[in-house]
């Protein structure tokens, strides 16, 4: 398993009046985040029954990536941009790619 991708799904529920801002702000750290060597994809959705749920789906080539990410400037900016526009604490669950080979991402 450690020779895989590590692949981490970031559950948000975001405050409603704050949905706007909150993917203004998501979409300005993905597009900083993906330019990091240790990231492979780093992928934004939102729920279609319930736009105040999104998932971070981020995608790391190693183990050392995610340390990596959150010391940068982007992800600092923001964590404590989006931090009073959560609902409720944000949560994480990790996997292991399995398909498509790791190559192929």
């Amino acid at each position: 398993m450690s020779n895989s991708l590590l692949i981490v799904h970031v559950h948000v529920h975001v405050k409603p009046e704050s949905v706007d801002a909150f993917r203004e702000a998501t979409l300005a750290n993905a597009r900083a985040s993906v330019k990091e060597p240790g990231i492979a994809r780093f992928d934004v959705i939102q729920d279609t029954e319930d736009p105040t749920r999104f998932v971070l789906v981020e995608v790391y080539k190693n183990p050392q990536a995610p340390a990596a990410h959150k010391e940068t400037a982007h992800y600092l900016t923001w964590r404590d941009t989006v931090a009073p526009m959560m609902a409720e604490p944000r949560t994480s669950r990790k996997y292991v790619n399995r398909f498509p080979e790791d190559g192929e991402w």
